[in-house]
């Protein structure tokens, strides 16, 4: 994710402001003693989302949720959906509007990429020399030996201009001095390349894939291909941002499919294990780059960031998050059997601390058997 200058939010306070916020929300007397949520049969929407006619039926505090409003509505969240268990719990803002995911598409391109992994059409273990890849500036020998995996880990060792900003470029080392797959930096030419390396492998286009492989098997309620094209600078970079546009609720379509590990009612959309796989910790929070990035919440698995510190707040161990710039975000809490769908339309930003105190909130509404 980044910020309005195009860098990376690090998260300032991290889980100490987090954790505050919990306390607060916990303060404020709504919330019991945490429980675990009952792991019941799952529900998915069809046509539309099911809605919990009674939190306390589902062990939330309908009050705790009521308060949770008045907080949002004081920073520059567009809209919010909190889905338990399939069904909508709190909803705030117009979740059916459609606005761009910034780099929460990479979260979804990992999904992507599941299914032709699985058949060997895409194999993780080619190298750029393999593919024939190369680029404006041209890439260096070393940077060539970069597999499929270094790039959609983010550590890929190519310090090539990217076609579109926001990233940590400006903070990467000189250019042939990583050997691929050794250095962790969150870099938009690796995320870019990604896309580039799934459409030639397939001989698909990203979007059109999108469509055929996650909107209808989920039922997209807001989907429309027609508005979805690649964009970026091609005289920096070869491979173009493949931005994608999509509703909040549909956004909670795709953290539902997460949330089951790649299933859907009856139909598995995602290969055995894939959703664990890119879910996992590939670079832990102490090998994040830059250095300030080590030590905080997060480390990153296959463009998903994953909550891994030993400070990481109760109930957050599991958790996982797509994150993007201004404030898009789909987050999976499995010990809450929780998604939150986020949603910032660009002439406004939600910082990081902000969403965490949407986050906590709903936590601290959690009161299990004793609401």
């Amino acid at each position: 994710m980044v910020n309005r200058a195009g860098r990376p939010d690090q998260m300032d306070g991290r889980w100490v402001v987090a954790l505050a916020a919990l306390v607060l929300a916990l303060g404020a007397g709504f919330a019991c003693a945490p429980a675990p949520v009952d792991s019941a049969e799952p529900v998915y929407p069809g046509a539309s989302w099911e809605r919990i006619a009674d939190p306390a039926a589902a062990g939330f505090s309908a009050e705790a949720l009521d308060a949770i409003h008045p907080y949002v509505d004081g920073i520059n969240t567009s809209a919010v959906l909190a889905v338990v268990g399939g069904r909508v719990l709190f909803e705030h803002g117009p979740v059916d509007s459609l606005s761009y995911l910034a780099s929460v598409r990479k979260s979804i391109l990992a999904m992507l990429y599941g299914n032709y992994v699985a058949d060997g059409t895409i194999d993780l273990e080619l190298t750029l020399e393999d593919l024939g890849m190369d680029d404006v500036q041209g890439l260096l020998p070393i940077e060539k030996r970069a597999r499929v995996l270094d790039l959609v880990t983010a550590r890929s060792g190519v310090y090539h201009p990217a076609s579109n900003a926001g990233d940590n470029l400006a903070d990467a080392p000189p250019r042939g001095s990583q050997e691929p797959g050794t250095y962790y930096l969150y870099s938009n030419w690796d995320f870019n390349a990604s896309g580039a390396v799934f459409e030639q492998l397939t001989g698909r286009n990203i979007y059109d894939a999108l469509e055929s492989d996650l909107a209808l098997p989920l039922g997209f309620e807001d989907w429309d291909r027609s508005i979805h094209r690649k964009s970026g600078d091609a005289s920096r970079s070869r491979n173009l941002a493949y931005h994608m546009t999509l509703s909040t609720r549909d956004m909670a379509r795709i953290g539902l499919l997460m949330l089951g590990g790649g299933v859907w009612e009856d139909e598995r959309v995602l290969p055995q294990g894939w959703a664990e796989r890119i879910t996992s910790v590939v670079t832990p929070s102490e090998e994040m780059n830059p250095e300030g990035l080590r030590g905080g919440e997060f480390g990153y698995g296959y463009m998903w960031w994953v909550w891994d510190s030993p400070a990481v707040p109760e109930g957050f161990e599991g958790a996982y998050s797509g994150r993007g710039a201004y404030g898009q975000f789909i987050t999976v809490i499995p010990s809450l059997d929780m998604v939150v769908a986020h949603k910032t339309v660009p002439d406004a930003q939600t910082p990081w601390n902000d969403y965490m105190g949407i986050l906590t909130r709903l936590f601290a509404a959690h009161c299990g058997t004793d609401c």
